[in-house]
């Protein structure tokens, strides 16, 4: 079927500019499929969908809804856009009309009641939003997050049936005050986990013990509730929820909704030959100039930018790009540090249509109700394809083919995929993995758990290993094991554990005449993009920081225009602390220990717009940035390596395609693990690879990769060998993360390495195990790394 007339205009021009397009790939549409109300549907809820355009549901919707209905646990894992929102809806619009509580009095003892999850606060408050358009009597919705006042949290736990809220808060404040919701927990009758394949690595494992630890109380009070997911992206998605909750699922996945197809375009930016040198043009600038002629066409477009200060220079091009067309003023950036009020603004602009164009973050990647646009424009590959087929579903709306373009950077990762499309349409979506009996995530929710209520033998068969940790932590004197097998929590304190990292929460941005706060951003960013002397924009206006006050949490700016930009310049250090275990294998030594990995912004520049002309070098006094971690490294003594030209690239290399492959031995996510490669480091003073947990304390991956190091060495070999590439790809050696744009990277010098090293381990191994630490190193030198 040929694409839309409008597409189809876009297409050509796409097609007429010269050089960029590489390729082109038509999804095909798919029309619906109805079928009829699952019979315990109520005419109510019938009703009161269809006012709001809903009469029949699509398959998958229905057959979702019947498992949750019915008791079961299941996930529904279907394409952007494709109304899994009912599916988890009807359930519990249905048990809501079934009790109406009487208008003015709490919910009743046997009142069903539901709690929603949300990774973020927007998509929780864009459900809340969608909810109140059915009037459904009986259903009495709430949304309680971070923001939420104390009195309505207390109104809440009394009337409230559908509770909309978020892990965080759930952690945090329901579950240690969890007599204060029992009337929810005990009449809870379903959890909605909604975006699910968000929870993956140690960020997925805290998540889990989280529900498992709301599961418990909710049991606990009287409760067996039913978990409904949703997931527009995951892999084997039944065993996915199954991993989260501890208890089997059903996965929906066939989507009967329709789609109008999408045509995928892949664009690489032109190279121009500037004073005999080539020079490929911006992808910033690329993205902004699409945008700004798809928008003056009057097509709703999404720009996604992989980073904050991207998204505004994105949107503050394409508006100048517009000059004095009316449509500059349709034009947006959006992004996390915004205020909730501002967020929300914008967010209704672009779903109404009073936005034309939006230039993002993956903040409106999740499943925020901004569907029905006309195209996507993605600036670089997102990293993962999951991230990929979730920006590209954004597009599309009724029967009007979308249209989406990938823009490759400057980088081998990104030139190499628009070169070799199948690595992107032929390849499955990677899996959600997580590992909840990671003993370093579960040592603390034990803790937590006991505190809420004492441990039973049941709770600890749950989890595999958790009965060893339990009773570490009673040697610890942070349980007691009592009589009859239960443990209790003996601290005088609860004990401290945060879902999504550690460390301050954030920075207001203020402005230092008025002190009207502007936005915020997180502290680990502040240092780069807040410092003194930082041109810091914010939706198309730009301002210069006066002061960055860490321990008051707040960065002071005024409003400027200058003619230059400025870009941090921030060096890595990773120093060796203790060196727990050590196999020696002739030439090749594999360790594992505790390393410091100390980031530091030491300077900025000031470029001159638009050359990039480096105006000057300011330096900075900031604080380092330590993250205390457990590493495994392997060093090889350099006669081994006499053989191997480029030493650097070879390292480089097989420290990339190891941290690839480490998710299949350590049951991490490769964006749990970091890397730092050299020829030859300080403390070892030999060629050296560390991978190391990205975890503060470690996460357990590190030590699992020593445990089975032939097995994870090996399989890194075999990936690497085995691909069809000559001199790498993103398949074997490049990293969607490298700190130092994939190179130098040497394929054939990193399986002479690994070869190397899985033949050491075939020969006589001498174990040392060590139980002090080492004296301390100076620090004489500083080494880059990928992280």
């Amino acid at each position: 079927m040929p694409a839309d007339h409008r597409t189809a205009q876009l297409i050509a021009a796409l097609e007429s500019e010269d050089g960029g397009l590489r390729h082109l790939r038509r999804l095909p549409p798919r029309e619906s499929v109805r079928t009829e109300w699952p019979a315990w549907v109520p005419p109510e809820v019938r009703n009161a969908l269809a006012d709001t355009g809903i009469t029949l549901p699509w398959p998958h919707q229905a057959a979702a809804a019947t498992h949750a209905y019915e008791g079961r646990d299941v996930v529904v894992a279907t394409g952007t856009a494709s109304g899994k929102s009912l599916a988890y809806l009807l359930p519990l619009l249905t048990e809501a009309a079934a009790t109406e509580p009487t208008p003015g009095s709490p919910a009743s003892p046997g009142e069903g009641r539901t709690l929603y999850l949300a990774p973020t606060k927007a998509l929780a408050a864009d459900q809340a939003r969608a909810v109140s358009e059915f009037a459904v009597p009986g259903l009495i919705p709430a949304i309680v997050d971070g923001d939420t006042p104390f009195e309505h949290r207390q109104w809440a736990q009394r009337f409230a049936n559908l509770v909309l809220s978020n892990p965080d808060l759930l952690h945090h404040s329901l579950l240690p005050r969890h007599r204060m919701w029992r009337s929810l927990l005990k009449n809870l009758k379903y959890v909605v986990v909604d975006e699910c394949h968000v929870y993956r690595g140690v960020f997925g494992a805290h998540v889990a013990l989280t529900l498992r630890r709301l599961l418990r109380l909710a049991e606990h009070y009287g409760a067996r509730p039913t978990v409904i997911a949703a997931s527009a992206t995951a892999a084997d998605p039944a065993a996915s929820l199954a991993v989260l909750t501890g208890r089997p699922a059903v996965a929906v996945t066939e989507d009967a909704s329709p789609s109008p197809g999408a045509t995928v375009a892949l664009w690489e930016p032109v190279t121009y030959e500037i004073e005999g040198e080539p020079q490929q043009a911006s992808t910033l600038s690329e993205t902004a100039r699409m945008l700004a002629q798809l928008v003056r066409r009057g097509v709703r477009t999404l720009a996604f930018v992989p980073s904050r200060r991207g998204a505004e220079i994105v949107a503050a091009e394409a508006k100048s790009r517009l000059g004095a067309d009316p449509a500059a003023d349709r034009v947006a950036a959006y992004r996390a540090g915004y205020l909730r009020e501002h967020r929300r603004d914008l967010e209704a602009d672009l779903r109404e249509g009073r936005l034309l164009g939006v230039a993002t973050t993956n903040a409106l990647e999740l499943g925020i109700d901004v569907t029905g646009l006309d195209a996507v424009l993605l600036c670089g590959y997102p990293g993962r394809l999951a991230s990929f087929w979730q920006q590209i579903g954004r597009a599309g709306r009724g029967d009007t083919e979308a249209l989406a373009v990938m823009l490759a950077k400057d980088d081998p990762l990104d030139t190499f995929l628009v070169h070799h499309p199948e690595a992107i349409f032929d390849r499955p979506v990677e899996a959600s993995v997580c590992d909840p009996s990671n003993p370093y995530v579960l040592a603390g929710h034990l803790c937590l758990a006991a505190e809420e209520l004492p441990l039973r033998d049941a709770d600890l068969e749950a989890i595999p290993g958790s009965r060893a940790v339990a009773e570490e932590l009673c040697e610890q004197k942070l349980l007691r094991k009592r009589p009859g097998g239960r443990y209790y929590w003996i601290g005088s304190e609860r004990p401290e554990v945060t879902l999504r990292g550690s460390g301050p929460m954030g920075v207001d941005i203020a402005e230092t005449s008025t002190g009207r706060l502007i936005g915020t951003i997180d502290a680990a960013a502040s240092h780069r993009l807040v410092h003194r002397g930082a041109l810091y924009l914010h939706q198309g206006e730009s301002y210069i920081v006066d002061e960055l006050d860490l321990d008051d949490g707040l960065a002071l700016v005024h409003a400027a225009k200058p003619p230059w930009t400025t870009s941090a310049q921030e060096i890595t250090h990773l120093e060796v602390l203790a060196e727990k275990e050590r196999l020696e294998m002739g030439d090749v030594t594999l360790c594992l220990g505790e390393v410091e990995v100390t980031s530091n912004v030491i300077s900025y520049q000031r470029r001159r717009l638009p050359s990039g002309e480096v105006i000057d070098t300011q330096s900075l006094d900031l604080p380092p940035q330590t993250l205390r971690t457990v590493a495994v490294w392997w060093t090889v003594e350099p006669e081994a390596l006499e053989g191997i030209t480029d030493l650097a690239g070879s390292l480089h290399a097989a420290e990339h395609a190891s941290i690839g492959l480490l998710p299949l031995i350590a049951t991490c996510d490769r964006w749990d693990i970091g890397g730092l490669s050299t020829p030859a480091h300080m403390d070892t003073e030999l060629p050296t690879v560390f991978v190391y947990d990205g975890h503060p304390g470690g996460a357990g991956f590190a030590e699992q990769a020593f445990r089975k190091w032939t097995d994870w060495l090996g399989a890194t070999k075999e990936a690497i060998a085995s691909c069809e590439c000559r001199f790498g790809c993103p398949s074997c050696i490049q990293s969607p993360k490298c700190g130092n744009g994939n190179e130098p990277l040497s394929k054939q010098g990193s399986i002479a390495i690994l070869k190397l090293l899985l033949k050491a381990g075939e020969g006589p191994v001498t174990t040392t195990v060590h139980t002090q630490e080492p004296a301390a190193k100076p620090e004489d030198d500083l080494w880059p790394g990928d992280f």
